[in-house]
This record gives C-alpha cells, structure tokens and sequence, in this order.
C-alpha cells in the first residue's frame, strides 16, 4: 500500500571508480587489477535508490543533495531519475567537481574505499531549508556522514521539529567520533566496525587494531546510552541486533557474496520503507537483512540493489 508521505534521503551523491583485485595491496606495493568500471554510488543515492526500489508503486523517494557540473554529475542525476528517485533537491555546484569513491573490491568481495567528498562537501544548511517544507511532510528522514556534520545536526533539528523520524547511518565514522547532538535520532544503525569506532576514545580512533572479541550486545547497549532511541547493530552475514529495551536478533540470509558495496545502504533503504509502510520493527530489520544480502550477490554498488520482487522472494525462500 502506498504511504503517501515521502521518504527523503539526504546525502552524498558520488561516481564510484571501482577495480577488481585478487587481494588488496600492502602500503607501497603495486598490484595489477582488472578494468576500472565506473559505477554510480555515494552513500545518500544508493539509500535513496534502495528505497525506490523496493518501495511500493506510488511512493515517493526524494534526495536532497550535490553533484558537480561535470559529466559525472550528469550521469548521476540520470541514474538517480532511471531509478524513479526525485531529484529536484539534487543541485547543480558550479566549479566543484562531483564527488568520487575510489573502490578496490578483493576476490572474497570485501572491499577498501576512498571518498573525494567534491560537491559533497558543500551540502548545507541552506539546502536543508530550501527543502524544508518536503522534509516536514516526510515519513522518514534518512542520513549519512558523506557531507557536512553541521549540515545533517540542522536537517535532524527540522525533522525533529515536525515530528519526522529520523534514520541515521553514522558512516564514515568522524576521526572525533561523532557530536552528542547526533545521537539524538530514532534509529541509529551501525555496523560493527563503525559501533567501535564510536565507542573508541578519541586518542585512539583509527589506531586500535587487536582482535579482541567486542560483544555487539554490548556495542548496542552502550550506544543506545548515548541517546538513539533504537540502535539497529549491522553484522553482515549474521543478520542485525536490534537494541531498545530488549535486545534482538534478526538473523541474515545466506546468499553467494560477490561484492559487499552498498549491502548497508540498502539495509537502510529498505528499512525506511518497511518502517513507512507500518511494518513491526522485526519484521522490518527481516526485509532490510533481506535487501543487503541480496545486494551482495552482485557488483557494484547501485546495480545491485534489488527490487521489491526479489527482496520478497528471497524472505520467502528462507524462513
């Protein structure tokens, strides 16, 4: 059934440059890959295009965002429009170049990515308020940490003002951890590595690498202390961990990874449409869990967000 209120992302807009490899390389080491493929991503419009997909006929999926005047940014506005998503809040920057994901993906499809954040980087709040009127009319806000914090702390007080429920994906992770006014969402969902990262003094973010065990119970317990009225604990394969007042586990489906790119933000698109539609929280984290798997079974990142038939069939088929 449609919902009739829109779903709004806002978010980064980026040209994933991607090269497959058999392993990643050590620093200072040069290895051959296979041809560089040039994929539409950015973390906004990939949960914008997962929401699209799986939404139902009528619904209607809006991203506020940037793209540069370049080639790359036209081919991503087009992408986005194939895809059924709303552009008119996607603004042309003039003299910025569009933002790039530079992306090796390894032979068990893991991948290693860096983000030249471009027109990104110039999201503001400003653009918050030209949208302002379609973010209070929204059912859910969905975010990302691909622009400006400030940015997304003014869009998450607009929301906040008109009763929308926010989404919050924090990734990438501040080198600062991320401000206390951000954690004042409805749902935080971060996957394991990022929940760490969160969690980690400042004086030792990016440098503690032991391979201790780190409960996720605990990771969810901790951040939800911190404010979020849900934490959603995405743990890959396994499925996800819902922590509010109880703690819940929503296993995952098992699928033939080729490539992890975008499994989160699909997760995160298909939740929001769950969520929109007036699924249970369970059973929306199932349909997410079921959205990100399927994303793994192809490459790259908005090509392999599934539709709604196949997220469907995939819950059907494993019970």
């Amino acid at each position: 059934m449609p919902t009739k209120k829109p779903i709004v992302v806002l978010g980064s807009v980026s040209m994933d440059l991607v090269c497959r490899c058999t392993r990643r390389p050590q620093p200072g080491e040069t290895i051959p890959g296979q041809d560089l493929l040039t994929i539409p991503g950015g973390k906004g419009a990939n949960q914008a295009v997962a929401a699209a997909r799986v939404a139902a006929p009528g619904d209607a999926v809006h991203l506020i965002g940037r793209v540069g005047n370049d080639d790359f940014g036209q081919r991503l506005l087009v992408a986005l429009r194939e895809h059924g998503v709303k552009t008119d809040h996607v603004t042309v920057t003039e003299r910025s170049a569009t933002g790039c994901a530079i992306i090796l993906v390894d032979k068990r499809g893991e991948n290693s990515i860096v983000v030249s954040p471009g027109a990104n980087a110039k999201v503001s709040p400003a653009d918050v308020d030209a949208a302002a009127d379609l973010i209070a009319s929204a059912s859910i806000l969905i975010m990302q940490l691909e622009i400006p914090a400030a940015t997304v702390a003014h869009a998450l007080a607009l929301a906040r003002r008109h009763g929308v429920k926010v989404i919050l994906d924090p990734a990438p992770v501040p080198e600062k951890g991320l401000p206390k006014s951000l954690y004042a969402v409805d749902i935080l969902t971060p996957n394991q590595t990022e929940a760490q990262a969160l969690l980690a003094k400042r004086h030792a973010m990016g440098r503690s690498k032991r391979t201790r065990h780190v409960d996720a119970k605990q990771l969810g317990e901790e951040l939800l202390e911190r404010g979020p009225g849900i934490v959603l604990l995405k743990l890959g394969a396994k499925g996800a961990m819902i922590v509010d007042n109880e703690i819940q586990h929503i296993k995952g489906f098992k699928v033939s990874v080729a490539d992890t790119t975008a499994a989160g933000d699909a997760f995160n698109g298909a939740l929001a449409v769950g969520l929109a539609e007036g699924m249970d929280l369970s059973r929306a984290v199932r349909f997410a869990n079921a959205a990100g798997a399927k994303t793994c079974e192809t490459f790259g990142a908005q090509p392999a967000l599934p539709t709604r038939m196949e997220v469907e069939s995939l819950m059907e088929g494993m019970h």
